[in-house]
């Protein structure tokens, strides 16, 4: 039985935070006593409120941008690798602020964020203290249940101190009317970041290595989790300027150490059914948001609400989206391969590798002298006249809804087919009950070779194997085809692996973080890596540069020192009666 089938329960005396869950049509069924709380029905109500977390909605609102599932606008957008999209710049500026770096506290998209994330928190934490109550040998898997959840707050603690990393520490035991004198500058990020580790290791203790039920946690998730919280906590940054001042190599070989106990996963055999039902819970995937669509709850289901907006709109579409999260010509252009199949990691400065040209029309021009792409650019992204995964009819650029502003591209990722039975015909357009991967074993393999490219030495030659593998999933893949005679591919298809000659530490870094790149575009990780690595500012300038002739409303963005974090949302100030301090590089309040 999957997990994600026994969510729509009702919770019994939790307290919600003002977080509303009205789409899981939850009925209190009477308060908690000491009685029923030695029930075990009453103990997996409590588990299934904080998975339920993970569907939070921000107040009574619906607007989408709020859920914190994905990170589609604060990891992507705010990279380079998407455009906001939808009908303009003034279509939810929030993001489109977030998208040019003028980001201002008063943001509302970052005060939903920040509050949708403590809602998360603040059931945890209610959860596992009534749980401390329970009598444990009447429940002998209270334990289990207490980790669970303890790795579930792990997890939006983990994007608190990514998003904001100036964050007040809720404790378990700390009553929520007391949470609005909790200080931000209390603990530093790496304070914050051990934390959260210790959390995970001490949860994987009492956790099976499987779980009879698909999607609940389980040992090998908190060990990949606390493997990924460790790689990001190894890069040390200087609290005033964010830079990053130091490599720490005993926490990347705990990062190496930790992921080799995670066994039992392995690639699909093909890049694209990563996005097929089928495969949702298989082989690659570590930890995933557990979505279900006509599950007998009212409306539609439990599904991916966070990507609302984001379905194609316009002529010949299917769907009738809002036209929201689109590729950008960078990402595009990234996809280039050289002779040898091999990414190219200088186009931006180099004259032969240029802009990917699509139009409307069909055109298709490589800006590039060898005229080659890594297959992943037509698994990715969606680009007129090429088949729109297995559609009939032919895609074209109206499907973009402002294609004067945001071109002709879209997003192929995380959406099944448009005529796949599996996905909504009417509202909420293309939804489905596919699953949001937060760790996959791809994942794993490239935080590993990071670790290894950063401890250097023998370990440079293993990276180079575990990249390779990752490139040889998507050059094993099954090409896309051309719409007009399927005995062709749609482009010059080109990926190679990379060759033991020349692969130094600085040669590996470029490659894995390209790998990275490439592999997870629009997965919501980008732009946090773009901060752990160090080269946000050097990153987003090179991109605005390189984008603000045809995306003109680049022409005055510029990525500053200090706004690799969101600044502290003032409707948060507030709350906490004056006592938070803004993050360097903001106006103080």
């Amino acid at each position: 039985m999957k997990l994600k089938n026994i969510l729509p329960i009702a919770l019994i005396g939790l307290s919600l935070s003002a977080c509303s869950d009205d789409f899981l049509e939850n009925k209190p069924q009477g308060p908690l006593s000491d009685a029923n709380m030695n029930d075990p029905e009453a103990v997996d109500l409590l588990v299934h409120g904080a998975y339920a977390t993970f569907g939070c909605r921000y107040a009574d609102s619906n607007d989408p941008h709020w859920f914190p599932v994905t990170n589609w606008s604060y990891g992507e957008v705010r990279a380079d690798n998407a455009y906001k999209g939808g009908g303009g710049e003034t279509d939810a500026w929030e993001i489109h602020d977030m998208e040019t770096a003028k980001i201002q506290p008063n943001n509302g998209f970052l005060d939903g964020k920040w509050f949708n994330v403590y809602c998360g928190i603040s059931r945890c934490n209610s959860a596992i203290r009534a749980l401390n109550k329970v009598d444990e040998t009447i429940i002998p898997g209270k334990n289990t249940r207490i980790a669970e959840i303890r790795v579930i707050r792990s997890h939006w603690y983990f994007e608190l101190v990514r998003l904001f990393n100036r964050i007040p520490y809720m404790d378990i035991d700390l009553p929520e009317i007391e949470y609005q004198y909790v200080r931000n500058d209390e603990f530093s990020r790496e304070q914050h970041l051990d934390r959260i580790a210790k959390d995970l290791l001490d949860a994987a203790e009492n956790l099976p290595d499987n779980q009879s039920e698909i999607g609940r946690i389980n040992r090998r998730i908190a060990l990949a989790y606390a493997a990924k919280v460790k790689l990001y906590q190894a890069y040390e940054q200087d609290p005033q300027t964010n830079a990053v001042i130091n490599i720490n190599k005993t926490l990347m070989g705990e990062v190496v150490e930790l992921i080799d106990k995670v066994q039992g996963y392995q690639l699909l055999d093909d890049f694209q059914k990563l996005d097929l039902l089928e495969y949702e819970n298989g082989p690659e995937s570590v930890f995933a948001i557990q979505f279900s669509k006509d599950d007998g709850s009212s409306g539609v289901g439990r599904i991916n609400w966070s990507m609302l907006l984001n379905s194609m709109t316009g002529p010949g579409c299917p769907w009738q989206g809002d036209g929201f999260f689109l590729p950008s010509q960078d990402l595009i252009n990234a996809y280039q391969t050289d002779a040898n199949g091999l990414p190219v990691f200088d186009y931006q400065q180099k004259p032969d590798y240029g802009t990917v040209v699509f139009d409307n029309n069909g055109g298709y021009t490589l800006g590039n002298v060898d005229g080659n792409v890594d297959p992943r650019l037509d698994f990715v992204i969606g680009r007129p006249t090429i088949r729109y995964k297995t559609y009939e009819e032919r895609p074209c650029g109206l499907w973009v809804r402002n294609s004067d502003t945001y071109g002709y591209n879209n997003t192929k990722r995380f959406w099944l087919s448009p005529e796949s039975k599996d996905a909504t015909q009417g509202w909420p357009w293309g939804a489905s009950a596919l699953n949001w991967q937060i760790i996959r074993f791809a994942d794993l393999l490239l935080y590993k070779a990071e670790a290894l490219i950063e401890i250097g030495g023998n370990g440079l030659e293993e990276a180079r194997i575990l990249i390779n593998q990752v490139r040889q999933r998507a050059q094993n893949s099954a090409y896309v085809k051309d719409f007009n005679d399927p005995t062709k591919d749609a482009a010059n298809y080109k990926i190679g692996l990379y060759p033991s000659t020349g692969w130094n530490q600085d040669y590996a870094r470029k490659a894995l973080r390209t790998e990275m790149r490439l592999e997870k575009a629009m997965e919501g990780e980008r732009f946090f890596d773009l901060v752990r690595w160090g080269i946000a500012k050097e990153t987003m300038n090179n991109y605005f540069a390189a984008e603000k002739d045809n995306r003109i409303y680049y022409q005055n963005a510029s990525f500053d020192t200090g706004e690799e974090y969101f600044p502290v949302p003032v409707a948060q100030y507030n709350f906490s009666g004056g006592i938070y301090v803004q993050n360097p590089g903001y106006p103080s309040f």
